[in-house]
């Protein structure tokens, strides 16, 4: 299950449980109508309560960041996974943005908040 929420510049997403392609469908297509109409945005990615992750939301996580390049300024994780700290960082590859990761939501939305 997917949480979102967005304000501004901003995309907060939150996943419980197993991260479906369904759910991720959900977060392209906010992220999209945002990047649209406001330009790049910053994300906020709590995935501390995520259980799975399918393989094909890791595949289509990897095209979705090749085609957004340059869409996004900053982009926030949230785990205590190393394989999703990993992840981050081999999709920073595929995008011009600053990713970081963090093992608290409070540090991750103040470092969001702060002047880049």
């Amino acid at each position: 299950m997917i949480v979102i929420d967005h304000k501004g510049h901003r995309v907060n997403v939150s996943v419980f449980g197993e991260f479906t392609l369904a759910d991720y469908r959900e977060f392209e297509e906010v992220v999209n109508y945002k990047i649209k109409f406001e330009g790049p945005v910053d994300l906020f990615f709590d995935l501390t309560k995520m259980g799975t992750l399918t393989l094909d939301v890791a595949w289509e996580e990897v095209k979705f960041s090749r085609a957004h390049a340059n869409d996004f300024n900053r982009v926030a994780v949230v785990t205590d996974s190393e394989w999703v700290t990993w992840s981050a960082w081999i999709s920073q590859t595929f995008v011009n943005a600053d990713v970081q990761v963090f093992d608290d939501a409070a540090a991750a939305d103040e470092w969001l908040e702060s002047e880049a």
